[in-house]
């Protein structure tokens, strides 16, 4: 099998999930600052420290997860996630079209894998874009991409 596009979306780049954490972290650490170490008998406002930095160290990390690979090799689509998650296989002869769309009209969206919804299944990490597939059956795939141009090239290649 060869390999004519793969591309790799990493958890960590989730603006959603990214800026949920950072809130999480600047409230734990602003605590930290603001807490008047006179007030309290113990130590415990130092948790609030170890909480925040635990939360940045844990985002960093995120940086480096891999979510979502998308892979085409020969005449399929493959997509695989997390350890845990199955291969999506996706026949591109039976693909009758394909676009470059809009995600989501919102500007942050969680990272979904194979997410079943309204009539479509849904791939997304990050970006703007996405590239829909609709099959001979009418079954929609919506899958996120950083370089959705290039995707849309290679699956109309591969359909032609």
């Amino acid at each position: 099998m060869e390999k004519q596009y793969e591309e790799k979306q990493y958890l960590g780049y989730n603006q959603f999930n990214l800026l949920v954490r950072v809130i999480i972290a600047a409230g734990c650490l602003l605590s930290y600052f603001l807490a008047d170490a006179s007030s309290v008998a113990d130590d415990s406002f130092e948790l609030f420290l170890i909480l925040g930095i635990s939360v940045l160290v844990i985002s960093l990390m995120l940086f480096f997860v891999l979510h979502i690979k998308t892979e085409i090799k020969d005449e399929f689509m493959l997509l695989s996630g997390f350890w845990t998650t199955r291969v999506v296989k996706i026949d591109l002869k039976n693909i009758v079209s394909c676009e470059k769309v809009k995600y989501s009209k919102f500007m942050l969206n969680r990272a979904v894998y194979n997410l079943h919804l309204k009539g479509k299944i849904k791939f997304f990490t990050s970006g703007t874009y996405a590239v829909e597939l609709i099959d001979k059956e009418g079954l929609k795939y919506r899958i996120g991409t950083q370089r959705a141009d290039e995707l849309v090239g290679k699956v109309k290649q591969v359909i032609k």
